[in-house]
């Protein structure tokens, strides 16, 4: 149990022989002390948790009740048991500043997420943020979220019967909405939360197929505008370095020759935006000018929502696969899941293949921390990759 009470500590005297009133934090057996800026003579000024016989008593006891009671619903916001004293100490520090809480700092993410046009992501993102709000309360000050509170969520997720994996895309969420409030500078950690959080290891998804049912996409004589489409992006990925088709929709290709551009799925996830540049290979031109609207950007007529885009886009690439008689499931990612495996396949540096694709570099990795993966590098890869589809 945490207990707030006022005292007086006589070995702090200040140089004028005068006394701050603070308030003394205990907790798991240990006592921390907050200053509050009101001074008095003696320590025989503070009685029964009253300041007496000094003028203005009544307005002082006034405004330290409503000190206590400000840092007394601070700690019912969060799981205490989570926090040492010192920790207490420095997540009331900070409220008495004036704090955003999660809540608030995810509300504004998710709000990011539906004007970039990406509802379904900011779906996702508002079930982890419920997830967490059954967890903590909706009053969790940022500052209160410590790597226990972290820990302590994925333990109940566990409990809650969520996979390891599913588990890991809400952690991942909670921590994208602490790193754009951290960047916003709402919050400061000396400890991230996330400091000593180990995402777990997810199962590969067998969805990349071989160079020949690439071509056999790339060749295929469709009459239905729907399955062009479908056939049309999943190459465009494909030749573009497994780029993601929320990015790719994004792309002004007017007057260009270069594409470079920042993953959506990564932003605010990473130290940094990790940008990703490369020469327009010759073989995406012809499909780039068959739909590029006169903004630059492609345009294929349908006039709903990206969400609903998306998936007509996965339900076409879908029906292709299956019309073309190819065994493995084919989806939009299985362009990205290809362009990889085909460039592993043929020796390409794995450093270069996740510049490509924009993937972070492993930290795992160090040397390459002397490397820098330069445009020349994807061009030649994307150009190797291409070649092998002749």
């Amino acid at each position: 149990m945490t207990t707030l009470k006022l005292a007086v500590v006589p070995a702090k005297v200040l140089k004028n022989g005068k006394h701050k009133i603070r308030i003394a934090i205990g907790h798991k057996r240990v006592t921390k002390y907050l200053v509050t800026r009101f001074v008095v003579d003696s320590p025989d000024n503070l009685q029964d948790g009253q300041v007496v016989n000094v003028p203005d008593a009544s307005r002082i006891n006034v405004k330290l009740r409503n000190l206590l009671n400000a840092y007394e619903d601070a700690l019912d916001r969060i799981n205490a048991n989570s926090y040492t004293c010192a920790q207490l100490v420095d997540y009331l520090s900070n409220i008495r500043q004036g704090s955003t809480t999660f809540a608030d700092a995810a509300d504004s993410y998710i709000a990011d997420l539906i004007k970039e046009g990406r509802r379904s992501t900011a779906d996702l993102y508002r079930r982890t943020c419920n997830y967490f709000a059954d967890f903590t309360g909706r009053n969790l000050m940022l500052e209160g979220i410590t790597p226990r509170t972290v820990k302590d969520f994925d333990l109940h997720l566990r409990d809650r019967g969520l996979n390891p994996v599913t588990r890991g895309t809400h952690l991942v969420h909670i921590k994208a909405v602490i790193n754009r409030a951290i960047r916003d500078k709402k919050v400061a950690y000396d400890t991230h939360p996330f400091e000593y959080y180990e995402k777990p290891e997810g199962n590969v998804r067998e969805l990349d197929i071989s160079v020949e049912d690439v071509r056999r996409i790339r060749d295929a004589d469709v009459k239905e505008k729907s399955l062009r489409v479908g056939r049309d992006l999943f190459m465009l990925s494909y030749y573009l370095g497994g780029i993601n088709l929320v990015d790719l929709m994004q792309i002004n290709f007017k007057g260009r020759i270069t594409i470079e551009y920042v993953r959506q799925k990564s932003k605010n996830t990473k130290k940094g935006d990790k940008k990703v540049s490369f020469t327009i290979p010759e073989e995406a031109w012809p499909i780039i000018q068959r739909w590029m609207g006169k903004n630059g950007k492609l345009n294929f007529g349908y006039k709903y929502t990206y969400d609903n885009f998306r998936k007509y886009v996965t339900h076409e690439i879908v029906r292709l696969g299956e019309k073309l008689g190819i065994q493995q499931h084919v989806v939009y990612y299985s362009a990205r899941k290809s362009f990889v495996q085909h460039g592993f396949e043929l020796g390409i540096p794995l450093e270069t293949l996740e510049y490509c694709i924009g993937q972070s570099m492993k930290a795992n990795r160090p040397i390459f921390n002397y490397v820098k993966i330069m445009r020349k590098h994807a061009d030649e890869a994307i150009r190797k990759i291409l070649d092998n589809l002749k």
